[in-house]
């Protein structure tokens, strides 16, 4: 019974066999076995998850080698079976070519009867092991290829290869030119390459017919390796049960893993997967194995046939049949020590022969070949010429998509290599180069497996974009409409269009935008023999198609000739956009190629509406005139709502006949929703830049695709009426900026109006699928303030009914917060309209006395808009804004207050009912304000603006109530009391003590107050007649009112007349309590406490006189109404001032002269009585010049209050 090798075999640990194996391993020919990882499988092969490693050592020279075996599909080894001598192999064995079960599907392949590899073999094992293309692995060819490379300093054979470069990786096929022009005889498909060679290479070209010794070697080797097949049932056929393995692409990702991210663009496309051509062409990997081999720092992914036996002590060996005459030559040797090399084989077993006639066997072990008889060749040569091969290819196949052939001519020693698409590209048909779909379809899946992982690393951006442009060149859109769609999406996909502002320059180094992959590497290179010589100078005119030149093969051999002045891996740099507009149009500019290339693929196109893609689709908007105002937008909103509701009842069709689920329509609409994404992040960066009328216009696009998307789509998915409402959230934030800025409305207009032809040609392809636009009302620019208020709020409300709608509130709490804080928000701004149009109608009132009709419905509209402004902040816990908007319908109320105001007539005015119900009403609010806040430290400045209301409104009341009684209802004493509660309430709320800008307002407040409370029991102390106590009380209250009035007026330096109306007032209370007093002590006291508070205002003259000095400066220059001193109020006070000082000082003189007649005379007194009367003379003098100035009379004034502050002293201390 025969064991099949995998690995070691564990019954090995018994047999004595071991032993010897293990001497080997000891001796350090094999001494670097190691494990590695699992490879993934292709279709029912088996899985090699051991890396054999191996480091040679020969002539004092070190070689590193190790594989692992990615893929078999072959059985584990069989024991070879050993010949008998004598044994003749020109006769046939009983199995030969015929399948055995323990072979398996592959046994033909193993055994050598497979057919020639195709010239396309490297693209099938690139297909399967995706995921080291273009990163990992330098080569990917078939191990003859690289055999036939590494051997062509030591041979005289022409060599043929295509080569093709994918990001670091490149691909090497065979190029059999003589099958290839017999072909294009019949196919057409290489006609150019034929002319081209046989024009500039070989003019007498015919097919050269291989020898009967060819046919007669292939046959007794196929026939020795079938008796080489251990005897057991050898002869018996066996039908074969198996059934041939399926292909397909490996890939790290699994299928539901990749749809779960990536929708419809990154499903390899069905074209491909059913396309009858690629088997024909030779894209099935078709190899036994699949090897990833690494010689010295060179990476490659090998296909290999070789066949391997089982040896019995050894894991495995090669089997090799040489002809005993023919002496083992450097070739040979070369091509089974790479062989062994590259499975990983240690032993190779010779059988020698002749004539066919079996003579004996020899074991070699692999690291023994090099030094074989007849065939020494240096292993570090090898390794050169295999450094210099890889140098001179990468240095020269730089561009992505072009096929690249490495031609030596038999018996030549140039190799040159020329760019094929170059060449073909003058038939004018690239699709004459049968290599072009199948580099393509690998530059799209490369990129595509880069997709998956994008996330990643966004390093590998660079990368991807340029393996799609390279993609994208060599395809017609006629003939790969679906792949050219998936690489425009993928492109765009590539932009983030939600990235941050400022781009991290580590993710995307700054480079320029290339559309070339390596345009860094395509300098030509200088004259230089250290490098080898890319000059064509001194060649053969007809060498100036090669793209390079090797002039000697001998040059390979030399260590470093051709070292790679190139990166390892090439920089693909993405491009940077400087700015987000940039980036969101290169977007559109892919999307509307993808668009285009869907539209291509889908019949019908004549039943379409007719559409002149050139002619702009207008962006119409409408004046007041003509757009019915805000409330036809309900019924917008209606058809709005029902259209949202009709989603979940069934699919919808498109008009350009698309059929739902194909790739056209999942294709289609990621295109849409890509490009209204793009326009939302356009009109968002407008938005800050304040370019309104530029951010309406690209929110109408981007609703408008968002249109399409829905009549297209049979369900909505939740991201995208998340998305939706984010549009109509930023769609009323524009409205409302263009009813604020509404100065700018004409450049706005331009801006609005202005289009693209991008956009035009987007537009196109989104009406071929639906001309619905249920947004229209949301994104036309209406010139009425009105409407575009009305507009925004609707735009929010919208946007609000899709997260009730879709039960998206919860998910999405912080989108339900800003929609909500938005809709208070534009209420609030709606309220204030209204209200700010009724103060208007209000003041414009002359004829009617009574409150209009117009004006109370734009109270209600006002007072409804705050109300649902206020619920909206209150929903979300915003104490500020709720606050606020309480402030503003506080505010509304005062002003309807005023409205009854103005309604009454002057004539007999009280304050009426209606006044204090809307004042009341107006505090209520502004106390519930306070309540909603709670304490000042959580909005300081909303606190204190709510406490100026407050007070505000209290003081209007008292004032009004104080200057307009109403008598007729209620009694003087109550009125009294009402105006007295309503003065110190709006003292409570006028903070006088905080530091801020309102700080000198609230004195003068405070300072207002106290004086009319003063003025109010002053009035009261002269009205009052009987009760004692009541008046004692109004006295002290008078009193202490005036001296807390003098003080806040003394503080302000603005306020002088004020003050000094205060002060004579006080000297009026002063004059009336001396008309009561009997005795002349009391009346003296009381005289001289009024001439006290008359020095006292040398305060209040100072700053009046310091107005008058700055006033009559400034003549000269334009004056400044804000500064100017009412000089008739000045003029009216000093009138009043001068009359009761010469009252008093004349009264003081009397009572002074009669006390000292009664009494004899008193120093002090005589002092003061003298100081009174040249006072009083000086003031009667001055009095009676009429033609003393403003200023003059009042410095007159300061001279006599100075004199009578210097004796105030002295006249009081004798009075007392």
């Amino acid at each position: 019974m025969v064991r099949w090798w995998h690995r070691v075999p564990r019954e090995a640990v018994v047999a004595p066999s071991l032993a010897v194996f293990k001497a080997r391993l000891d001796t350090g020919a094999w001494g670097n076995t190691a494990v590695v990882e699992g490879a993934p499988t292709r279709g029912r092969g088996l899985e090699l998850d051991e890396l054999e490693g191996s480091v040679l050592f020969l002539g004092g020279n070190e070689v590193k080698s190790s594989a692992v075996v990615k893929y078999s599909s072959a059985p584990p080894q069989a024991a070879f079976a050993r010949l008998q001598e004598k044994t003749d192999l020109k006769l046939p064995p009983a199995n030969w070519l015929r399948e055995s079960a323990k072979l398996g599907a592959a046994g033909t392949t193993i055994l050598g009867n497979n057919k020639k590899s195709k010239p396309f073999s490297s693209f099938g094992m690139a297909y399967d092991f995706i995921d080291s293309v273009g990163n990992d692995v330098d080569v990917v060819s078939d191990s003859e290829n690289i055999k036939k490379l590494l051997k062509i300093p030591y041979s005289k054979s022409h060599v043929s290869m295509a080569v093709h470069r994918i990001g670091r990786t490149l691909l090497l096929d065979e190029l059999d030119i003589q099958e290839l022009f017999m072909r294009s005889s019949q196919t057409g498909d290489w006609t150019w390459l034929k002319e081209f060679y046989q024009r500039l290479i070989d003019q007498k070209w015919q097919r050269k017919k291989k020898s009967k010794e060819h046919w007669y070697q292939k046959a007794i080797l196929s026939k020795f390796l079938y008796y080489s097949i251990n005897g057991d049932g050898a002869a018996q056929p066996v039908p074969s049960t198996s059934k041939q393995h399926q292909e397909g692409p490996v890939s790290g990702e699994s299928d539901e893993a990749g749809e779960a991210s990536w929708p419809a663009p990154f499903e390899m496309p069905s074209s491909l997967s059913e396309d009858p051509g690629a088997s024909n062409q030779g894209l099935k990997n078709d190899f036994v194995r699949n090897i990833l081999w690494t010689f010295e720092d060179i990476h490659m992914l090998v296909g290999s046939n070789m066949p391997i036996f089982g040896g019995g002590r050894y894991p495995a060996v090669s089997l090799r049949l040489r002809d005993n005459n023919k002496p083992i030559n450097v070739l040979t040797g070369i091509d089974y020590w790479l062989d062994n090399l590259i499975c990983n084989v240690p032993e190779l077993v010779m059988c020698f022969h002749v004539n066919g006639i079996v003579q004996k066997y020899e074991m070699i072990k692999t690291e023994d070949i090099p030094n074989l008889e007849n065939s020494n060749f240096s292993t570090k040569v090898i390794k050169d010429i295999a450094q210099n091969i890889l140098s001179f290819l990468k240095s020269n196949c730089t561009k992505e998509g072009h096929t690249y052939w490495l031609f030596k001519a038999s018996g030549s020693d140039i190799v040159k290599l020329y760019d094929l698409t170059t060449l073909c590209e003058e038939t004018e048909d690239k699709y004459q180069n049968p290599f072009t779909m199948p580099v393509a379809i690998l530059l799209y899946k490369v990129a595509c497996n880069m997709m998956l992982k994008k996330n990643q690393n966004r390093k590998h951006y660079g990368t991807i974009r340029t393996l799609l442009l390279n993609c994208l060149k060599l395809l017609d859109n006629g003939r790969h409409p679906q792949i050219i769609a998936s690489a425009n999406y993928m492109l765009s996909e590539l932009f983030q269009l939600d990235e941050p502002k400022k781009e991290d320059s580590t993710d995307f180094p700054i480079s320029g935008n290339s559309d070339e992959s390596y345009s860094e590497e395509e300098e030509e290179m200088p004259d230089s023999d250290e490098n080898g010589s890319y000059s064509n100078s001194s060649d053969p005119p007809d060498d100036n198609k090669a793209v390079a030149i090797i002039k000697s093969v001998g040059e390979l051999s030399v260590p470093e000739k051709y070292k790679s002045v190139h990166r390892i891996r090439p920089s693909c740099a993405f491009p940077v956009c400087h700015g987000t507009e940039e980036r969101c149009r290169l977007v559109l500019n892919y999307v509307l190629e993808g668009l285009k290339s869907v539209d291509s693929s889908v019949k019908k196109e004549s039943d379409l509406p007719a559409a002149d893609p050139s002619t702009p689709i207008p962006l119409k908007y409408e004046d007041e005139s003509t757009s019915g105002g805000p409330d036809c937008l309900e019924k917008q909103m209606a058809l709005f709502l029902d259209k949202m509701g009709s989603f979940q009842k069934g699919k919808h069709s498109s008009q350009s006949g698309m059929i739902p689920g194909s790739w056209q329509y999942k294709m289609k609409l990621q295109l849409i929703l890509k490009s209204s994404k793009a326009y939302y992040v356009l009109s968002d960066a407008a938005m800050i830049l304040q370019k309104y009328g530029r951010a309406l216009r690209y929110i109408k696009l981007a609703l408008q695709c968002h249109d399409t998307y829905c009549c297209l789509c049979a369900s909505m998915l939740p991201e995208v009426l998340v998305f939706l409402c984010q549009c109509l959230t930023l769609c009323g934030d524009i409205q409302l900026m263009l009813a604020q800025n509404a100065n700018n409305r004409a450049a706005y207009l331009e801006e609005y109006n202005y289009q693209t032809k991008e956009d035009q040609e987007i537009l196109h392809s989104l009406h071929r699928e639906s001309r619905c636009q249920v947004f229209a009302w949301a994104t036309d620019l209406s010139t009425d303030l009105e409407c575009q208020l009305s507009v925004s709020c609707k735009c929010y409300e919208a946007a609000y009914e899709i997260l009730l709608f879709s039960n998206l509130k919860n998910q999405n709490p912080e989108q339900h917060v800003q929609v909500l804080k938005r809709m208070g928000n534009i209420r609030n701004e709606i309220g204030v309209f209204y209200m700010n149009q009724a103060a208007a109608v209000q003041t414009e009132r002359v004829v009617s006395k009574t409150v209009s009709t117009t004006e109370q419905q734009l109270w209600k509209k006002s007072f409804s808009c705050f109300e649902e402004g206020i619920q909206n902040f209150e929903s979300i816990d915003d104490a500020t804004n709720a606050a606020l908007l309480l402030c503003n319908t506080g505010r509304l109320m005062r002003i309807c207050a005023q409205a009854h105001c103005a309604a009454e007539g002057d004539f007999k005015r009280e304050f009426s009912p209606e006044e204090a119900l809307y004042y009341n009403k107006a505090i209520d609010y502004y106390l519930k304000a306070l309540r909603s806040l709670g304490k000042r430290d959580v909005h300081p400045a909303v606190w204190d603006s709510v406490n100026w209301e407050l007070s505000t409104t209290y003081f209007t009341m008292a004032t009004l109530q104080q200057d307009y009684a109403p008598l007729s209802r209620k009694a003087q004493e109550q009125i009294e009391k009402e105006v007295s509660e309503a003065m110190m309430k709006s003292l409570k709320y006028c903070d006088i003590d905080t530091a801020s800008a309102r700080q000198p307002l609230c004195q003068y407040r405070a300072a207002t107050i106290h004086h009319r409370l003063a003025s109010m029991y002053h009035s009261c102390l002269r009205n009052q007649v009987g009760d004692e106590h009541l008046r004692k009380q109004h006295r002290v209250l008078a009193d202490l009112h005036y001296s807390k009035a003098v003080r806040l007026f003394q503080l302000l330096k603005d306020a002088p007349c004020e003050l000094l109306r205060v002060q004579l007032e006080r000297v009026a209370f002063a004059e009336f309590q001396m008309a009561s007093q009997n005795s002349s002590a009391g009346k003296l006291k009381t005289l001289f406490g009024a001439l006290d508070i008359m020095a006292k205002t040398k305060g209040a003259f100072q700053l009046i006189k310091k107005e008058l000095v700055a006033e009559s400066e400034q003549n000269l220059s334009p004056p400044d109404s804000s500064t100017s001193l009412n000089k008739e109020e000045v003029l009216k006070l000093l009138s009043i001032f001068e009359s009761r000082m010469s009252f008093l000082l004349l009264q003081s003189i009397k009572l002074l002269t009669s006390t000292k007649k009664k009494t004899g005379g008193i120093n002090e007194e005589e002092a003061v009585l003298q100081t009174n009367k040249q006072v009083y003379s000086l003031l009667l003098r001055a009095t009676a010049n009429r033609s003393l100035t403003l200023l003059e009379r009042v410095e007159v004034i300061l001279n006599l209050l100075e004199q009578l502050t210097r004796n105030s002293d002295t006249g009081s201390a004798g009075i007392q």
